[in-house]
C-alpha cells in the first residue's frame, strides 16, 4: 500500500510571526524595485493597447525570420516585429498602426501579403485603432481597481477593518510585483495578462481568507495567548492547505505554460508568478500585519461568550 507524501510535517511549527522584519523588507525591495523598472522600462504594450496590425501566419516549411524581416522591412510600414508563435513554422507578425485610418490599415496588410511568398497560409489577422486600444487600457485599470476595491468592502464586512486592510496592502503587494515582472521580462502585457492579474487577485485573496477564518477562531478559543504567537500558530495549521493548492496549482499552470502555446504565455506565466508571491504575501505579510493593526480581540471574546451562553 502506497503511504501519502507530505510536503510539510504533519503539525509544523515555523517561526513566521519571528521572522516578519524580513519579510517586510524583502516585500518593500520587491515593490520598489517593480515600480522602479515599471517607470523605467515600461511594459511590452500588445496590440490591445498600443493598437496596430497583427498577422498570424504558417509556412510550409520552418521559415527563416531574418529574411522576412529583410523583405518588409524595406516597406515603409514602420516598426515591424516577427516572432515565432510555438512551431517553427508558425510566425506573429505586429505592424505599427498607420496614419489614415482603416483603409491604411488595409493597405499595409496587402503589402506584407504581396511582399512575403505566396504559399503562406494567413491564420490570423487583426486590427486594433488607437481609440479602441485607449479604452481597452482604460477598462482594464478600471477593472483591477474595482476588483480590489470590492475585496476590500467584503473582508471589511466579512471579518474586521483590520483585516481587510491587510489583505489589501498584501493584494496591492502581488499586482505590483505582477507588473514588475512584466516590466523585467518583457513579456507583452495585453487583456489576457490583466486577465490574469483578476484571476491572480482572486487566488491570493482565498488563500488569506482561509488564514484569517483560522485566526478569528483563534481569537475567540485562546483569550490569554500572545498575538504573536497565535498568528503563528494560525499560519501552521493552514500551511498545508496552503502549500498542497499552490503545488496543484503550479502543476496545472506548468502544463499550460510549456504546452499552451504563445497566444497564452503570457497569461500563464503571469499566473505562476502569481500564485508563487500570493501564496508568499498570504503568508508572510497579511497575517504579520494584525500585529500592526491592533485587532480587537474583545469584540471576539464577547461574540465567544455570548455563543457559549445557550449551552450552558
Amino acid at each position: 500500500m502506497l503511504k501519502p507524501i507530505h510536503l510539510l510535517p504533519k503539525k509544523p511549527n515555523l517561526k513566521f510571526t519571528e521572522r516578519r522584519r524580513i519579510f517586510f523588507i524583502f516585500s518593500a525591495l520587491l515593490v520598489a524595485f517593480s515600480v522602479g523598472l515599471f517607470m523605467t522600462r515600461s511594459l511590452n504594450y500588445g496590440i490591445d493597447f498600443q493598437g496596430g496590425i497583427m498577422i498570424e501566419i504558417r509556412t510550409p516549411t520552418p521559415g527563416n525570420i531574418g529574411q522576412m524581416r529583410s523583405d518588409l522591412s524595406g516597406l515603409g510600414l514602420g516598426e515591424i516585429n516577427i516572432q515565432e508563435f510555438g512551431e517553427v513554422t508558425d510566425f506573429l507578425i505586429r505592424v505599427q498602426k498607420q496614419d489614415g485610418g482603416e483603409r491604411a490599415q488595409q493597405v499595409a496588410v496587402g503589402k506584407v501579403k504581396a511582399t512575403l511568398p505566396s504559399n503562406i497560409e494567413y491564420r490570423r489577422t487583426e486590427f486594433v485603432g488607437p481609440q479602441v486600444s485607449q479604452e481597452l487600457f482604460r477598462d482594464g485599470v478600471l477593472a483591477v481597481l474595482f476588483a480590489i476595491f470590492g475585496i476590500l468592502a467584503y473582508i471589511w464586512f466579512r471579518f474586521e477593518w483590520q483585516f481587510g486592510l491587510g489583505a489589501i496592502i498584501a493584494l496591492s503587494h502581488d499586482v505590483v510585483t505582477t507588473i514588475g515582472i512584466f516590466a523585467l521580462t518583457g513579456l507583452e502585457f495585453n487583456l489576457s495578462t490583466v486577465a490574469a492579474i483578476l484571476t491572480i487577485a482572486g487566488y491570493s485573496i482565498n488563500d488569506t481568507v482561509v488564514v484569517y477564518d483560522r485566526v478569528r477562531e483563534n481569537l475567540r478559543k485562546y483569550k490569554t495567548m500572545p498575538l504573536p504567537e497565535l498568528l503563528n500558530n494560525s499560519i501552521n495549521e493552514t500551511l498545508s492547505r496552503t502549500v498542497m493548492t499552490s503545488v496543484t496549482t503550479l502543476l496545472a499552470l506548468g502544463s499550460l505554460y510549456v504546452l499552451g502555446g504563445e497566444v497564452i504565455r503570457g497569461f500563464s506565466f503571469g499566473m505562476i508568478w502569481g500564485v508563487l508571491i500570493g501564496t508568499y504575501s498570504s503568508i508572510c505579510l497579511a497575517v504579520p500585519l494584525l500585529l500592526y493593526l491592533n485587532v480587537d480581540r474583545g469584540t471576539d471574546m464577547s461574540t465567544a461568550r455570548t455563543a457559549r451562553e445557550p449551552a450552558e
